[in-house]
């Protein structure tokens, strides 16, 4: 399995990508995806609005609450779209299930492709809540709860976006190597190079997963594991890393280093890295150092790690961050 993998298919609102597909005929580019993402993904664009037949241009919608449901209603007319974008919205989680996603990038505050924090309107007279779901977003997130989501307005946030690519990139290995493989031999290899990047996330789920691991089964108990595993390892993931946590594995790496290099370049690396603590320079630098000297160590788990490798360096995600 490549620690170089080829590009992952992510799912994306299609005006995020300049479709003129909004409810007043307009789009949404976003440069960062076009521009930046683009040469490094595949993109599989859709809207839920237009699928649904709701045609462009059209009447703008928002997210109603109705007692104890959420409902996609016309701002000037009511039309009430709630039971086609939910039973559509449903149909295509299927489909979208079988184009082995990487991730999903969804428009922000949208009342059927927003993750997070959407306006919800009362029934009556009120002010909007920012408590809500879109809909096509919420049947999305319940039947792939493995699949990193993000809209494009939180990646505006340098942790969140270089923690949503990062992830996106380590579910596609994961898809490419025990997703396809199906056996004991590709899961260990697979956390194997997986150990410092989910250690720099969450250390209670690196013990964890290193014991389910240990003793993965065969038959239909090694695809439970395989799984728990999956399910385990992007849950561990989810949030980004501390500055602490990454300290903490470039220590782990830097013991490599005890038999090649100097003690007075060890200090300079340790240096470095106590400045990233700090948080004067970025992750990139310590990083950037260390690797130059762990090219003189000949060890293949080492040069395998994900870690040193989670996305296409061009992407500048480390410089940020």
């Amino acid at each position: 399995m490549s620690t170089n993998p080829g590009k992952p298919r992510i799912g994306v609102s299609s005006c995020l990508l300049g479709d003129e597909v909004r409810f007043d005929g307009a789009h949404k580019r976003n440069r960062f995806l076009t521009d930046v993402m683009a040469p490094w993904v595949e993109w599989v664009s859709l809207c839920p609005e237009v699928e649904v037949g709701m045609g462009i241009p059209r009447e703008p919608v928002r997210l109603v609450r109705r007692g104890e449901t959420l409902r996609m209603v016309g701002t000037r007319s009511g039309d009430d779209w709630s039971e086609r974008m939910s039973d559509w919205s449903r149909q295509s989680s299927a489909t979208i299930g079988g184009a082995d996603l990487s991730g999903y990038l969804l428009k922000a505050n949208s009342p059927s492709c927003g993750p997070f924090r959407v306006k919800v309107y009362p029934a009556k007279d009120g002010p909007p809540t920012r408590d809500g779901r879109g809909i096509f977003a919420d049947r999305l997130m319940e039947a792939h709860p493995n699949l990193p989501v993000e809209d494009e307005g939180r990646l505006n946030d340098d942790r969140l976006r270089e923690n949503f690519l990062m992830r996106v990139f380590l579910r596609h290995r994961w898809l490419e190597g025990p997703a396809v493989a199906r056996s004991a031999h590709a899961l260990v290899d697979f956390h194997s190079r997986a150990k410092m990047l989910i250690l720099a996330h969450d250390p209670g789920a690196y013990g964890g997963l290193g014991r389910l691991v240990s003793n993965p089964g065969a038959g239909e108990a090694l695809e439970t594991t395989l799984s728990d595993y999956e399910s385990r390892m992007m849950q561990a993931v989810a949030e980004p890393a501390s500055r602490g946590r990454h300290v903490n594995v470039i220590h782990h790496l830097m013991g490599f280093l005890k038999k090649v290099l100097p003690s007075l370049d060890r200090a300079d690396i340790l240096r470095v890295v106590e400045e990233y603590r700090a948080g004067t320079v970025p992750l990139i630098t310590p990083l950037t150092l260390l690797r130059h000297h762990l090219r003189y160590v000949d060890d293949a788990w080492l040069h395998g790690q994900f870690y040193l490798d989670p996305y296409p360096a061009e992407l500048g995600l480390r410089s940020l961050v």
